[in-house]
């Protein structure tokens, strides 16, 4: 692979990465505030699979011997303390939908941005995850839109 089809790559792999650690941890704080049963196996099936990507953009960016940085610490406290702030006064299934999509609306605006980056020279596995994951986030929209 070219250094630049590389380079491209580990970016792609790092929106990936980035945006998967990003659902995890908005997941994480919404949890102990809902009490509906389906939005929280819901919550809990969308877990698993952004565990998933996050799994496979890490092993694939070792494959491209590339490492992948964490999301932003204070960006991640600041998510933490609005969502917080928003599910104490607020913790409906539509309100932790909306929530939920919001968040999911932008991952995909993120990762469609990636997509049109990416050309044929790029790793087929990178662009194979990259397409899976907005499959994937557009799936997780129309499930929460259900919800409002």
């Amino acid at each position: 692979m070219e250094n630049n089809a590389r380079k491209k790559s580990v970016e792609v792999l790092s929106e990936i990465y980035r945006n998967a650690h990003l659902a995890l941890q908005s997941i994480s704080n919404i949890l102990p505030a809902v009490e509906n049963e389906e939005i929280k196996n819901e919550l809990l099936r969308q877990h698993e699979e952004y565990e998933r990507f996050s799994a496979k953009a890490a092993q694939l960016a070792r494959d491209l011997d590339a490492e992948l940085k964490e999301p932003n610490p204070m960006k991640k406290m600041m998510m933490w303390g609005s969502i917080k702030m928003s599910t104490l006064t607020d913790n409906s299934p539509s309100h932790i939908a909306d929530m939920m999509l919001q968040g999911t609306v932008m991952g995909i605006s993120a990762l469609r941005t990636s997509a049109g980056d990416i050309n044929r020279e790029n790793s087929d596995a990178v662009c194979e995850l990259l397409h899976e994951m907005i499959q994937a986030e557009e799936e997780f929209e129309k499930i929460w839109k259900k919800y409002l």
